[in-house]
Protein backbone atom coordinates (compact mmCIF):
# COMPACT_ATOMS: atom_id res chain seq x y z
CA UNK A 1 0.00 0.00 0.00
CA UNK A 2 1.36 3.40 -0.97
CA UNK A 3 1.79 6.35 1.34
CA UNK A 4 -0.19 9.57 1.52
CA UNK A 5 1.41 13.01 1.71
CA UNK A 6 -0.80 15.66 3.30
CA UNK A 7 -0.32 19.43 3.60
CA UNK A 8 -2.32 21.27 6.26
CA UNK A 9 -2.65 24.84 7.46
CA UNK A 10 -5.21 26.92 9.31
CA UNK A 11 -5.82 30.59 9.95
CA UNK A 12 -4.92 31.86 6.51
CA UNK A 13 -7.07 34.97 7.12
CA UNK A 14 -7.22 35.66 3.41
CA UNK A 15 -7.60 39.22 2.18
CA UNK A 16 -6.52 41.16 -0.86
CA UNK A 17 -3.15 42.00 0.70
CA UNK A 18 -2.40 38.27 1.01
CA UNK A 19 -3.29 37.43 -2.59
CA UNK A 20 0.22 36.92 -3.96
CA UNK A 21 1.52 34.95 -0.98
CA UNK A 22 -1.50 32.65 -0.97
CA UNK A 23 -1.27 31.94 -4.67
CA UNK A 24 2.45 31.24 -4.47
CA UNK A 25 2.32 28.99 -1.39
CA UNK A 26 -0.63 26.92 -2.58
CA UNK A 27 0.85 26.44 -6.05
CA UNK A 28 4.15 25.32 -4.55
CA UNK A 29 2.73 22.84 -2.05
CA UNK A 30 0.30 21.39 -4.61
CA UNK A 31 3.30 20.14 -6.56
CA UNK A 32 4.53 18.10 -3.60
CA UNK A 33 1.49 16.55 -1.88
CA UNK A 34 -1.55 14.36 -2.49
CA UNK A 35 -4.14 16.43 -0.62
CA UNK A 36 -4.34 19.91 0.94
CA UNK A 37 -6.32 20.55 4.15
CA UNK A 38 -7.39 24.03 5.35
CA UNK A 39 -8.30 24.18 9.04
CA UNK A 40 -10.63 27.16 9.22
CA UNK A 41 -10.35 30.94 9.55
CA UNK A 42 -9.89 31.00 5.82
CA UNK A 43 -10.86 34.70 5.72
CA UNK A 44 -10.16 37.76 7.85
CA UNK A 45 -13.70 38.99 8.49
CA UNK A 46 -15.90 36.36 6.86
CA UNK A 47 -16.45 38.40 3.71
CA UNK A 48 -17.19 36.78 0.36
CA UNK A 49 -14.61 38.98 -1.38
CA UNK A 50 -11.97 37.65 1.03
CA UNK A 51 -13.03 34.09 0.24
CA UNK A 52 -12.67 34.97 -3.45
CA UNK A 53 -8.98 35.68 -2.89
CA UNK A 54 -8.47 32.16 -1.55
CA UNK A 55 -10.71 30.73 -4.27
CA UNK A 56 -8.56 32.38 -6.95
CA UNK A 57 -5.42 30.91 -5.37
CA UNK A 58 -6.91 27.42 -5.41
CA UNK A 59 -8.71 27.47 -8.74
CA UNK A 60 -7.10 25.03 -11.14
CA UNK A 61 -5.11 23.16 -8.49
CA UNK A 62 -5.20 19.49 -9.43
CA UNK A 63 -4.83 17.87 -5.99
CA UNK A 64 -7.93 17.79 -3.75
CA UNK A 65 -8.36 20.71 -1.35
CA UNK A 66 -10.62 20.15 1.65
CA UNK A 67 -11.54 22.86 4.16
CA UNK A 68 -13.61 23.63 7.22
CA UNK A 69 -14.75 27.07 8.29
CA UNK A 70 -13.62 28.87 11.43
CA UNK A 71 -15.01 31.56 13.71
CA UNK A 72 -13.68 34.37 11.47
CA UNK A 73 -15.52 32.84 8.53
CA UNK A 74 -18.82 33.12 10.42
CA UNK A 75 -18.23 36.70 11.63
CA UNK A 76 -20.20 38.49 8.90
CA UNK A 77 -23.07 36.00 8.90
CA UNK A 78 -22.35 35.02 5.29
CA UNK A 79 -20.90 31.56 5.80
CA UNK A 80 -23.12 29.85 3.18
CA UNK A 81 -22.09 32.38 0.50
CA UNK A 82 -18.47 32.11 1.55
CA UNK A 83 -18.58 28.32 1.33
CA UNK A 84 -20.24 28.54 -2.07
CA UNK A 85 -17.48 30.79 -3.38
CA UNK A 86 -14.86 28.28 -2.26
CA UNK A 87 -16.78 25.30 -3.63
CA UNK A 88 -17.07 27.00 -7.01
CA UNK A 89 -13.28 27.05 -7.17
CA UNK A 90 -13.08 23.32 -6.48
CA UNK A 91 -12.52 23.41 -2.71
CA UNK A 92 -14.54 20.86 -0.73
CA UNK A 93 -15.97 22.59 2.35
CA UNK A 94 -16.99 20.18 5.10
CA UNK A 95 -19.46 21.20 7.78
CA UNK A 96 -20.44 18.38 10.10
CA UNK A 97 -19.80 16.04 7.20
CA UNK A 98 -17.23 13.79 5.57
CA UNK A 99 -15.80 13.02 2.17
CA UNK A 100 -14.10 9.90 0.83
CA UNK A 101 -11.40 10.49 -1.78
CA UNK A 102 -9.45 8.11 -3.98
CA UNK A 103 -5.92 9.47 -3.60
CA UNK A 104 -2.52 7.84 -4.17
CA UNK A 105 -4.16 4.42 -4.63
CA UNK A 106 -5.81 4.81 -1.23
CA UNK A 107 -9.33 5.36 0.00
CA UNK A 108 -8.98 8.44 2.18
CA UNK A 109 -11.81 9.40 4.52
CA UNK A 110 -11.80 13.01 5.72
CA UNK A 111 -14.15 14.07 8.50
CA UNK A 112 -14.54 17.82 8.84
CA UNK A 113 -16.37 20.18 11.15
CA UNK A 114 -15.62 23.46 12.87
CA UNK A 115 -15.80 22.21 16.42
CA UNK A 116 -16.73 24.68 19.14
CA UNK A 117 -15.91 26.03 22.58
CA UNK A 118 -16.61 24.76 26.07
CA UNK A 119 -13.34 24.15 27.85
CA UNK A 120 -11.54 21.05 29.00
CA UNK A 121 -11.77 18.60 31.91
CA UNK A 122 -11.71 20.50 35.18
CA UNK A 123 -13.00 23.73 33.63
CA UNK A 124 -15.89 22.95 31.26
CA UNK A 125 -19.16 24.72 30.54
CA UNK A 126 -21.92 22.46 31.95
CA UNK A 127 -25.36 21.73 30.53
CA UNK A 128 -26.94 23.81 33.28
CA UNK A 129 -28.12 27.32 34.02
CA UNK A 130 -29.07 30.13 31.69
CA UNK A 131 -30.51 29.11 28.32
CA UNK A 132 -27.74 30.92 26.42
CA UNK A 133 -25.03 28.92 28.20
CA UNK A 134 -26.99 25.71 27.67
CA UNK A 135 -27.19 26.55 23.97
CA UNK A 136 -23.38 26.81 23.87
CA UNK A 137 -23.26 23.32 25.37
CA UNK A 138 -25.85 22.10 22.85
CA UNK A 139 -23.91 23.53 19.91
CA UNK A 140 -20.79 21.68 21.01
CA UNK A 141 -22.92 18.55 21.37
CA UNK A 142 -23.99 18.86 17.73
CA UNK A 143 -20.36 19.16 16.66
CA UNK A 144 -19.35 16.11 18.73
CA UNK A 145 -22.21 14.05 17.33
CA UNK A 146 -21.30 15.02 13.76
CA UNK A 147 -17.68 14.11 14.37
CA UNK A 148 -18.72 10.72 15.72
CA UNK A 149 -21.05 10.07 12.76
CA UNK A 150 -18.37 11.03 10.27
CA UNK A 151 -15.77 8.81 11.88
CA UNK A 152 -18.17 5.89 11.82
CA UNK A 153 -18.87 6.53 8.13
CA UNK A 154 -15.17 6.44 7.15
CA UNK A 155 -14.19 3.61 9.49
CA UNK A 156 -13.30 1.28 6.62
CA UNK A 157 -11.05 3.71 4.72
CA UNK A 158 -7.31 3.12 4.29
CA UNK A 159 -6.53 6.51 5.85
CA UNK A 160 -8.82 8.48 8.17
CA UNK A 161 -8.18 12.18 8.72
CA UNK A 162 -10.02 14.67 10.92
CA UNK A 163 -10.10 18.38 10.15
CA UNK A 164 -11.28 20.84 12.81
CA UNK A 165 -10.86 24.52 13.61
CA UNK A 166 -11.22 24.41 17.41
CA UNK A 167 -8.88 22.32 19.54
CA UNK A 168 -9.88 18.95 21.04
CA UNK A 169 -6.99 18.82 23.56
CA UNK A 170 -5.12 21.24 25.82
CA UNK A 171 -1.64 20.19 24.67
CA UNK A 172 -1.93 22.14 21.44
CA UNK A 173 -3.19 25.33 23.09
CA UNK A 174 -0.41 25.54 25.68
CA UNK A 175 1.14 28.97 25.20
CA UNK A 176 -2.22 30.74 25.08
CA UNK A 177 -3.41 32.42 28.31
CA UNK A 178 -5.20 29.78 30.40
CA UNK A 179 -8.01 32.25 30.99
CA UNK A 180 -9.14 31.88 27.38
CA UNK A 181 -8.74 28.11 26.97
CA UNK A 182 -12.51 27.59 27.23
CA UNK A 183 -12.86 29.68 24.05
CA UNK A 184 -10.19 27.76 22.11
CA UNK A 185 -11.88 24.37 22.02
CA UNK A 186 -13.60 21.61 23.89
CA UNK A 187 -12.34 18.41 25.44
CA UNK A 188 -15.66 16.82 24.47
CA UNK A 189 -14.37 16.66 20.88
CA UNK A 190 -11.75 14.17 22.05
CA UNK A 191 -14.35 11.51 22.87
CA UNK A 192 -15.03 10.36 19.28
CA UNK A 193 -11.33 10.68 18.44
CA UNK A 194 -10.38 8.30 21.22
CA UNK A 195 -13.16 5.88 20.32
CA UNK A 196 -12.52 5.69 16.56
CA UNK A 197 -8.77 6.45 16.53
CA UNK A 198 -8.28 8.18 13.16
CA UNK A 199 -4.77 8.40 11.72
CA UNK A 200 -4.36 12.10 12.45
CA UNK A 201 -6.24 15.22 13.56
CA UNK A 202 -5.57 18.79 12.41
CA UNK A 203 -6.93 22.02 13.91
CA UNK A 204 -6.12 25.73 14.01
CA UNK A 205 -7.44 28.71 16.00
CA UNK A 206 -4.77 28.80 18.73
CA UNK A 207 -2.25 31.21 17.19
CA UNK A 208 0.03 31.12 20.23
CA UNK A 209 -0.45 27.44 21.03
CA UNK A 210 1.82 24.46 20.60
CA UNK A 211 2.21 22.33 17.48
CA UNK A 212 1.67 18.79 18.74
CA UNK A 213 -0.59 16.85 21.06
CA UNK A 214 -2.47 13.57 21.15
CA UNK A 215 -5.68 11.83 22.12
CA UNK A 216 -4.30 8.52 23.36
CA UNK A 217 -2.30 7.26 20.38
CA UNK A 218 -3.96 9.64 17.89
CA UNK A 219 -1.66 12.54 16.90
CA UNK A 220 -3.21 16.01 17.01
CA UNK A 221 -1.51 18.90 15.19
CA UNK A 222 -2.20 22.60 15.64
CA UNK A 223 -1.63 23.94 12.12
CA UNK A 224 -2.52 27.56 12.74
CA UNK A 225 -0.18 29.42 10.42
CA UNK A 226 1.59 31.36 13.20
CA UNK A 227 2.40 28.04 14.92
CA UNK A 228 3.81 25.97 12.07
CA UNK A 229 7.27 26.35 10.57
CA UNK A 230 6.54 27.43 7.01
CA UNK A 231 3.36 27.93 5.00
CA UNK A 232 2.11 24.35 5.49
CA UNK A 233 2.70 21.39 7.75
CA UNK A 234 3.52 18.48 5.43
CA UNK A 235 3.12 14.92 6.75
CA UNK A 236 3.59 11.49 5.23
CA UNK A 237 0.98 9.00 6.41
Amino acid sequence: MSGLRVAAVGDLHASEEHRDRLARSIAEVAEAVDVILLAGDLTTHGLVEEAAVLADACRGVVVPIVAVLGNHDHHAGRAPELAGTLEEAGITVLERSHRVLEVADLEVGIVGTKGFVGGFPGAEIPDFGEPLLREVYAETTREVEALEAGLEAVAGCDRRLVLLHYAPVTETIVGEPEGIWAFLGSGRLAGPLGAYRPDVVFHGHAHHGSPDGAVGTVPVHNVARPVIDGDFLVLDL
